[in-house]
């Protein structure tokens, strides 16, 4: 006989599973602007990060345009990229609207001399995984209006864990932790 552990759904976090259809109030179509800098240094002629993001109010095939240049930098505006507030990154973005400076997160990709923007997210551990993983992510201000549209979010689907009563060894174990 063979036994099969099913994932059990904590109580707290049953609100986290929902799913909402996309075009639904938790998502939101935004442009991103990268900039190229000149190279700091003498093997980097260029350098590209992301400075801001805007609604996007553009017409759906408009693509990338340059909104400022001069001899040393330019600033490409790059519209399309969708922020979906999903469920089970709740906890994300409950750490970053409670950090200091809640921020965007934009992984971005060069595609032959251009870096262009692929994905955007406001949950803390989405953007840090996406670092972890070796991609190119930058961090942009959180626009003032999405706050409190997150914050609603957040209050409606997270659910802290509980905590646990923590397990001590025993006198008899001799410093070796407990195995229940």
């Amino acid at each position: 006989m063979v036994i099969v552990a099913q994932p059990t759904r904590l109580p707290q976090n049953a609100l986290m599973t929902e799913n909402k259809p996309a075009g639904s109030a938790n998502v939101f179509l935004f442009a991103v602007i990268m900039e190229r800098l000149p190279g700091s240094d003498r093997w980097a002629t260029e350098r590209w990060e992301a400075k801001g993001i805007v609604r996007d109010a553009s017409a759906a095939d408009e693509t990338q345009r340059v909104i400022y240049a001069d001899d040393r930098t330019e600033q490409i505006l790059f519209p399309g990229l969708t922020l979906r507030l999903e469920p089970r990154e709740a906890e994300g973005y409950y750490v970053n609207i409670t950090s200091t400076r809640p921020k965007v997160f934009v992984m971005w990709r060069m595609d032959g001399e251009i870096a262009r923007p692929v994905y955007i997210t406001a949950s803390y551990i989405e953007g840090v995984g996406w670092v972890d993983s070796g991609e190119n992510v930058d961090s942009v201000a959180l626009p003032e209006d999405l706050l409190p549209l997150i914050a609603e979010f957040v209050a409606e689907h997270y659910r802290p864990e509980p905590k646990k009563e923590p397990r001590y060894a025993s006198s008899k174990d001799k410093g070796v932790a407990s195995r229940r």
